[in-house]
Formats: structure tokens, C-alpha cells, sequence
């Protein structure tokens, strides 16, 4: 049978470990949903960077072409990055495909009101050219509104993206109480653990010296005998045998070394008289 000191080691050990395993599965846990959700970070920010750039682009040659139409002198068409352009959409269109069918879709919607919008403005030289075409109300009746639906889908793409971006902390703060929740087990079971271990310590060994030194102590000032037992199959047991058989051992001989004294004391007697 496992003795006092392998009984202790035992409980004590079995709370280090529950503490350690859960402390452990409690930084998997968080680092994972960590890296998982800066990576979902870093993305939504990348997406808004891409969408931003496509606004500040559009509105940039919206102006170049605005400055060509209020300048009679110069019929010079601006210049358009159109694969750049077409770049980023299709970027945003392969990061936004694993968020769902709705934030591809906006994608496309940017892309095709660019496409609108551009084959419009591609008629800027013609009407620069033409002596019937009024090219201000070809501007403000015929682009003006191709790019303004263009600058919408834009607006309603980083929109979508902004919520993603929020739909990801949430999922980050959920992720960080559920990482935490292992760590809160382990203390409770901890101190659950410490709590069962103290009841045990002074059910079976604490309460038992304190009586085993109140028998002592009873045996020494009042010669009572000593009588006290408990279960148990450890070394306090045999300490508690031993006590026993020591006093019961020490009692005989006190007996017997007084019916010697009175029997010396009775022959002292027999011999005076």
C-alpha cells in the first residue's frame, strides 16, 4: 500500500498536472485564435488598402478628364493604368472569394461599372473633336453618372469590408474567452483540488496527531490508558501501533516495579518486627 509520502506526492502532483495540462492548452489555444484572426486582420486591411487605392485612382482620372473638358485649348486625353486597375479588382476578387458569394459579387460590381465607365470615357477624343457634341453636358449627362455608380460600388465594397473587419474583432473577443476558459478550469479544479487535499490532510493525519499527542498527554498527567485507533494502512498507523505498544509496555513495567517496591517493602517489615 502507498505510504504518507507517496500519498502527498501523489495529490500534490496530480494538481500540478491538471494546472500545467490546462495551462498549456490554454496558450494553444489563444495563439492559435490569435493567428488566425491576425490573419484575417492583416487581409481586411489589405482589402481596404486596395479598395481605397481604386477610389483615389478613379477619382484622379474622373478630374484629369473633368480639367480636359473645362480647357477648350488642349484636346489631349488623360492617361489610365487600366491594368493596374484590373490588378487590384481581380486581387480583391481572389481575397474576398472565402468570405462568400455577396463580397465576390461587389467585386465584380466594381468591375463592371469600370468597364462602363471606361468605354465611355474612351469617347472623350471624339467629342473633343466634334463640332456638335457639347463635351461639358457629354460630361455631366453621359460619364458623371457612369462614374458615379463606379464610386458607389466602391464605397459599397470597402463598406462590406469595414464589416468583415468588424465581424473579425467580435471573433477575435469571443476567441479570447474561449482560449481563457481552459485557464479558469484549471484554476477552479485547482483550487477544488487544494481544498479536497486540506479536508484530507486534517481528516487522516492532522486531526489524528492532535488526538494521538492529546492520548500521550492523558497517558503522561493522568496514567490513562492509551487507547485511541483510527483506520488507515500508512506509516501513522504503525507510528499510532507503536505508541501504543510502548505505553502498554511502559504500563506493565510501572506495575510491576510497584508490586516489587510494595513486596520489598512487606519483607522490610516482617524483618523488623
Amino acid at each position: 500500500m502507498p505510504g504518507m509520502r507517496m500519498k502527498l506526492v501523489f495529490s500534490l502532483s496530480a494538481i500540478a498536472v491538471t494546472l500545467l495540462i490546462s495551462s498549456i492548452i490554454s496558450v494553444m489555444e489563444f495563439t492559435r485564435m490569435s493567428n488566425y484572426v491576425s490573419e484575417l486582420f492583416a487581409g481586411n486591411v489589405k482589402n481596404i488598402n486596395a479598395a481605397r487605392k481604386l477610389s483615389e485612382v478613379a477619382n484622379a482620372y474622373n478630374l484629369d478628364i473633368l480639367a480636359v473638358v473645362g480647357d477648350e485649348s488642349t484636346s489631349a486625353v488623360p492617361d489610365f493604368n487600366q491594368e493596374e486597375f484590373l490588378s487590384r479588382c481581380d486581387s480583391l476578387r481572389t481575397a474576398l472569394k472565402s468570405t462568400g458569394g455577396a463580397r465576390k459579387g461587389l467585386a465584380d460590381s466594381v468591375v463592371y461599372s469600370y468597364q462602363a465607365y471606361m468605354l465611355t470615357s474612351l469617347e472623350l477624343e471624339n467629342v473633343l473633336i466634334s463640332d456638335f457634341i457639347n463635351s461639358r453636358s457629354w460630361y455631366f449627362e453621359r460619364l458623371q453618372p457612369r462614374f458615379n455608380r463606379l464610386n458607389r460600388d466602391i464605397d459599397n465594397l470597402s463598406t462590406a469590408i469595414y464589416e468583415d473587419l468588424g465581424r473579425n474583432s467580435a471573433t477575435f473577443d469571443r476567441g479570447f474567452y474561449r482560449s481563457i476558459i481552459p485557464g479558469i478550469v484549471a484554476v477552479a479544479v485547482g483550487l477544488l483540488l487544494i481544498v479536497m487535499l486540506l479536508v484530507y490532510l486534517l481528516s487522516y493525519y492532522v486531526n489524528p496527531l492532535y488526538k494521538m499527542l492529546r492520548g500521550l498527554e492523558d497517558y503522561r498527567s493522568s496514567n490513562r490508558k492509551y487507547d485511541y485507533e483510527f483506520d488507515g494502512d500508512d506509516q501513522l498507523v504503525e507510528l499510532n501501533d507503536g505508541i501504543k505498544e510502548l505505553t502498554g509496555e511502559n504500563s506493565q513495567l510501572l506495575k510491576r516495579v510497584g508490586d516489587m517496591r510494595k513486596i520489598i517493602s512487606e519483607r522490610e517489615g516482617k524483618d523488623e518486627s
